[in-house]
């Protein structure tokens, strides 16, 4: 493609992707700004009802809070050329990280707090997305992003047959059972997505299956789910946003609710714990071509997930979230510390997962995970006050300093994770992290001291 072609005042870059709505470019603004531009085929342009909707839907869509999203920047015709510009994600979509494997632990809790965060912002503005599914969330540095909300309402009217519908108004595998018949699409088709989505992210499958189009919008209709593998912590709530009848499913902001365990959870503070939460997941790297005499060589697994992940010699590595502070480096954060201890009711495995210097600034990063039988809550017992639930007690203690080193703060907030409010049953784990200002520069070991949970000692640091 010519780099200088323009649509409107962007310039194009290079093309991103192909869909059933149009093509999609990494553009330029008139500042030099990078932004994602997506043209609408040509015949829907010409269309004197689609133009309407334009107008319409795209002026929706500008109104949607950036929370978990990619909002809209701009939208207009140029010599016949429909074109919407949104916010450029630096990421993989979602099904291309989970065709490598599908997401677990927090990552998997992230994504589906975020999906849910992006549909509380984008239904609070009006908008329904419709077209909710694995491409249309990208997987950002500081977690997912969602896509194209509103646009598939452009695609053609409600009273084509349900098969026209599933392709221009949706993908099957993740429609509502009221969309897939061409009824009145609501909020709630956009819960049922969630539910599938989720289940696809967390069991690398649809819960409807795969095959014709067909097909696959009989089973939405008519079958249950198929919802094997997924983490029994989230599958309750799957179950339930998947439910046929569309009054009894929960709204975006009930999901956020259930998912962070308080009531009325506003979308700025989830969007909140999903950053601090997220481990950036790696795109698949491009295929090496290879000499024709050379051995076949090993396929690369990029690391995907929150938490712990196998490396080739069963050695238990957790990637440092990235930080506007940090510069990841080749191998960032330590070989894991554990321990195994009987606290509040309960037994714990504690596991400092990395802890990684910037200067004399330090990021903590640690799992805990209840081994035992017995429901031990966590909210609350590592704040410095009744009221804090976050891990502001938790300190670090370099060699040869008498006083501990509590994490930073900005303003009144701690720069430290809130402790989810919610039950902390065997088997259930979370993973927690904090910022420290004014480890000296010379300091390579630590004591970490994790409140209530003990200390670990001798915690090596890792330079960024």
């Amino acid at each position: 493609m010519d780099v200088q072609q323009r649509v409107g005042p962007y310039g194009l870059v290079r093309k991103l992707g192909e869909g059933g709505m149009g093509v999609v470019y990494l553009a330029e603004d008139p500042a030099g700004r990078r932004v994602a531009l997506k043209t609408m085929r040509p015949e829907l342009a010409a269309r004197e009802e689609f133009r309407r909707r334009f107008g319409k839907e795209t002026s929706l869509a500008r109104r949607v809070a950036r929370f978990c999203t990619a909002p809209v920047l701009d939208a207009g015709f140029d010599n016949g050329i429909a074109y919407l510009v949104t916010e450029y994600v630096e990421g993989p979509d979602l099904s291309a990280v989970v065709r490598q494997q599908p997401l677990t632990g927090a990552n998997l809790e992230a994504l589906a707090v975020g999906v849910a965060t992006a549909l509380a912002a984008i239904h609070q503005a009006g908008v329904v997305h419709r077209d909710l599914k694995p491409s249309n969330v990208l997987l950002s540095p500081v977690g997912p992003r969602v896509i194209d909300f509103g646009i598939a309402q452009l695609a053609g009217p409600a009273a084509e047959a349900p098969a026209t519908v599933a392709q221009s108004m949706g993908t099957p595998a993740y429609m509502s059972p009221e969309q897939a018949k061409g009824e009145q699409v609501t909020q709630a088709s956009d819960i049922f997505s969630w539910g599938a989505l989720v289940a696809y992210a967390g069991t690398g499958r649809p819960p409807f299956g795969t095959g014709g189009v067909a097909e696959v919008v009989y089973r939405v209709i008519n079958h249950a789910p198929v919802l094997d593998g997924l983490d029994e912590r989230i599958r309750p709530l799957v179950e339930r946003a998947l439910d046929k009848d569309a009054t009894r499913r929960p709204t975006a902001q009930r999901l956020m609710d259930l998912l962070l365990g308080r009531p009325e959870v506003p979308v700025e503070a989830a969007t909140r714990a999903v950053s601090e939460t997220w481990t950036p997941v790696v795109s698949p790297p491009p295929p090496a071509v290879s000499p024709p005499a050379a051995a076949p060589k090993r396929r690369s697994w990029a690391p995907l997930l929150v938490g712990v992940v196998a490396a080739a010699l069963g050695a238990v590595v957790t990637l440092a979230v990235v930080r506007p502070w940090e510069q990841r480096g080749a191998e960032p954060g330590t070989p894991a510390v554990a321990s195994t201890l009987d606290a509040l009711g309960s037994t714990f495995r504690v596991q400092v997962d990395s802890l990684v210097r910037q200067g004399t600034t330090v990021r903590l990063q640690w799992t805990v995970k209840n081994v035992g039988t017995e429901n031990a809550p966590l909210h609350g017992k590592f704040g410095k006050d009744v009221w804090d639930g976050t891990v502001s007690k938790v300190s670090i203690v370099p060699p040869g300093v008498g006083n501990p080193i509590y994490p930073a703060r900005k303003g009144d907030a701690c720069q430290c994770a809130e402790v989810p409010n919610a039950p902390f049953q065997g088997g259930t784990q979370v993973q927690l992290w904090a910022v420290f200002d004014g480890l000296p520069t010379d300091a390579e070991q630590v004591d970490v001291d994790l409140g209530p949970l003990g200390v670990i000692r001798n915690v090596a640091v890792t330079s960024a």
